[in-house]
């Protein structure tokens, strides 16, 4: 699709926790629908690991004792899906009004139209993804918590194995998308922090993400930088949907509202532990 030409801000987070992360997502998304702020793509990074429970997800299947003794940290995503340990990753947020062509649609029409940027970020990285459409009858209809296991409908793939796993959120007349590219590491230290009926069901999830899931090193067989991993989707996002990616960092509103949204929501029990 060819877009018209615009300008888009691109943040550049260092390392920051869980709750921060989320936070600032949210505050950009609240400022962007507003007209505050222009189009955003972000990029950052988590310190120390920490695992997201999708919105919906049973606080129950967290193993606090593990995540305590790994020193992880946890926080409930605004989107949807299962548990993440983000940890090794490059994480990319895209936040833009709903009017925006780019992600203009329903919500899988706007997943497909980012994932051609996507696509091609893996692209520059040295990767061949793919981004076919998975047959229903090949989901598991097993209880599973960990969100990389099965990969769900046009998720973006390497080798038949999950690379990127992306949700998103509507609200405020904006979108939110918001995405994990596990960069190196054991993508079964997740099974640690969360719950099974027993040992048989920890070590099916275990093997099933590493049937059905990877990382940029195992399929590339060497670790790009996260620097390296940014550059790749900036180019990629401004090759594929025709931007001018401006460098930019918080407002001062986005700022103010990240710190209300941190102790009202992201890092209080009342919302991690709400299900």
């Amino acid at each position: 699709m060819d877009y018209p030409n615009t300008t888009w801000r691109v943040i550049e987070n260092p390392p920051a926790q869980g709750a921060w992360n989320m936070a600032v997502d949210e505050a950009i998304l609240e400022s962007v629908a507003a007209g505050d702020s222009f189009p955003t793509l972000r990029l950052y990074a988590w310190e120390p690991a920490c695992l997201s429970l999708g919105q919906a997800q049973p606080f129950a299947e967290v193993d606090t004792e593990a995540l305590a003794a790994h020193g992880w940290g946890i926080v409930r995503r605004p989107t949807g899906g299962r548990a993440i340990l983000h940890t090794d990753e490059l994480t990319y947020a895209v936040i833009a009004p709903v009017s925006e062509p780019r992600v203009r649609g329903n919500v899988l029409q706007s997943y497909l139209q980012l994932s051609q940027a996507l696509l091609r970020a893996l692209e520059i990285i040295g990767l061949a993804p793919e981004a076919n459409e998975k047959s229903p009858e090949n989901d598991s209809k097993s209880f599973n918590p960990v969100c990389f296991e099965v990969p769900s409908n046009y998720e973006i793939t390497v080798g038949g194995k999950k690379l990127i796993g992306s949700a998103q959120a509507r609200r405020y007349e904006g979108v939110l998308q918001h995405g994990a590219l596990p960069l190196t590491g054991d993508l079964t230290r997740i099974i640690t922090a969360l719950k099974f009926k027993d040992a048989q069901a920890q070590e099916r999830a275990r093997q099933g993400l590493l049937n059905h899931a990877t990382t940029v090193e195992w399929a590339l067989g060497r670790v790009p930088t996260w620097q390296q991993a940014a550059e790749a989707y900036k180019t990629a996002f401004s090759e594929v949907l025709n931007l001018n990616l401006i460098p930019g960092s918080l407002s001062a509103r986005e700022q103010k509202r990240t710190a209300e949204l941190m102790e009202e929501k992201y890092a209080n029990p009342s919302w991690t532990e709400r299900i």
